[in-house]
């Protein structure tokens, strides 16, 4: 039982640690990134199985946070108020051309990211960009 309650805790912790860390998509990840989040896989088996190496143990805790995401992903797709707080909301960086600069701010976008998945969908000028959005997934959308 105790593996179940620490899976529980550390479900939470990473979930609000994503959630902090804003929308970023695993192709936008530095190497440096990426290596983090291998690292915190490591550590967080150890936490969670509290150097417990048995099949029952590893079960358990990934049975746990499996059950945690079902969850999740149920309460989102039933309780649609809840979906924001559970997976983000979209955010509008460029409005008619205009990026909105406190948006790019808040999620931590540089003009050069922006601009890079603009172009990555076929928009040569951030002008030309009636609304651009950053979905709570990390991808951007362009409307022109």
């Amino acid at each position: 039982m105790e593996i179940v309650v620490r899976a529980t805790v550390i479900f939470f912790f990473i979930w609000g640690l994503m959630r902090a860390l804003g929308k970023r998509e695993l192709t936008q990840m530095t190497a440096f990134e990426l290596t983090l989040l291998i690292v915190i896989g490591d550590l967080v088996q150890q936490g969670v199985t509290q150097e417990d190496m048995s099949l029952t143990g590893a079960m358990l805790a990934v049975g746990t946070i499996g059950m945690w995401v079902l969850l999740f992903s149920w309460i989102g797709f039933r309780f649609q108020r809840s979906r924001s707080i559970l997976e983000g909301i979209p955010v509008v960086v460029i409005r008619d051309g205009k990026l909105q600069r406190e948006a790019m701010r808040i999620e931590r976008l540089t003009i050069d990211e922006v601009a890079d998945a603009a172009r990555q969908d076929g928009v040569e000028d951030l002008s030309e960009v009636r609304l651009g959005i950053v979905e709570p997934d990390g991808k951007f959308s362009f409307l022109t």
